[in-house]
């Protein structure tokens, strides 16, 4: 019996909801839970199950706080897989981004797990949830985190790859493998793969820029990742140069002025020169020729206006105390040092859906924006 005629025959409440809601999953590399997958996608249309949900999220992050064992990563571990598995569509809604942060953030200076793999894949994990990616490599490698994996190597040099920076993806991997970042095959083989890539790619150098350089293509082709925008840089250097080039052969050229003489001179005409009594032989300076557009004063210039008489005070009058209105995602308030020291994940738990959307926004702009500033690369 074959998978459809199985499901079919079981007549199953729940199994549809995958072909309804397909297009809001985010796909994740493990794969996911169809039976898992179903239920939460249910909650689309289920109230109560969508606050059964909400309510298994908060026990979650309340059991991070709770937890007494040696590994205080393995319950963020537990919550970001749940909250992956729980809420498909992976927006804004889910508070993933905000666990992501909150996870890295409490464990960034702890050199036990500086180089532990599954620290890395979080902050790897994160990465992917950002705008611009190079800031939090940059924070990586500054402080030395997850620098022994060739994951960190991989994920970095393929992220400057899609920003069109070659030289810095390909110092990279060369980098990781001088480093001897394990797994070594795989870092070796993605080099590979990163040469033949750039090998595809177009190679010219200014000079050697024209009209006719510009890549061909054919109808219905569609433009590499990047190819695109160095395609329409090209262009516009292209046409700066030539107008540049122009205007230069324009300026070097010299104006002819055309003169009556020179044409009767030519024509066996001699002419003698104009004696006009009346002709300009100077046109004055700027007052002479402008004396038209000068005013002259008149008498109100020296007019004066009567004050009215203030009686002074021996004292000064205290004035009102502006308040100066301070926005409150920029407002500092001073942390004790035990709020310092202890995890974040209860900001979480105290924030609601419009609140957890605005914060994972910030977040994505800056996914730095918490960290304390002597930690940040230079």
């Amino acid at each position: 019996m074959d998978p459809e005629t199985e499901f079919l025959v079981s007549k199953r409440k729940t199994g549809n909801e995958w072909e309804l809601f397909k297009e809001n999953v985010r796909p994740l590399k493990r794969g996911r839970n169809v039976d898992l997958l179903n239920l939460s996608l249910k909650a689309n249309t289920d109230k109560q199950l969508k606050k059964s949900l909400l309510e298994d999220r908060k026990r979650l992050i309340e059991a991070i706080d709770e937890y007494k064992g040696d590994d205080p990563l393995q319950p963020w571990l537990d919550c970001i897989k749940w909250v992956q598995e729980s809420f498909p569509p992976g927006g804004d809604f889910s508070g993933l981004v905000l666990i992501y942060e909150q996870c890295v953030r409490a464990f960034w200076h702890s050199d036990r797990y500086k180089d532990d793999l599954r620290y890395l894949k979080i902050w790897l994990e994160y990465a992917e949830h950002c705008s611009d990616a190079e800031v939090i490599y940059s924070f990586l490698d500054a402080n030395d985190i997850g620098k022994t994996h060739s994951a960190f190597y991989i994920a970095y040099a393929l992220h400057m790859e899609s920003k069109s920076k070659m030289k810095t993806a390909n110092d990279i991997l060369n980098l990781g493998i001088s480093s001897n970042a394990q797994p070594i095959e795989k870092l070796r083989d993605a080099y590979k793969k990163f040469l033949a890539r750039s090998m595809r790619g177009p190679k010219y150098t200014e000079e050697e820029l024209n009209d006719d350089d510009l890549p061909n293509r054919s109808f219905g082709t569609v433009l590499a990742r990047g190819e695109r925008q160095r395609q329409t840089s090209r262009t516009f250097e292209l046409g700066r140069n030539k107008l540049k080039q122009d205007n230069h052969r324009v300026q070097r050229t010299p104006l002819s002025i055309y003169n009556d003489n020179n044409m009767d001179v030519m024509r066996g005409h001699h002419t003698k020169p104009s004696t006009d009594s009346n002709s300009w032989h100077n046109l004055g300076g700027r007052a002479e020729r402008n004396k038209e557009n000068n005013a002259v004063p008149a008498k109100w210039t020296s007019y004066k206006i009567p004050q009215r008489p203030v009686p002074r005070t021996t004292g000064t009058v205290p004035r009102a105390h502006i308040e100066v209105f301070v926005d409150e995602e920029c407002a500092e308030k001073p942390k004790t040092q035990d709020e310092k020291d202890r995890t974040s994940s209860l900001q979480l738990r105290e924030l609601d859906g419009r609140n957890i959307k605005k914060e994972t926004e910030l977040l994505r702009e800056n996914p730095l924006r918490n960290f304390p500033s002597n930690s940040l690369p230079r």
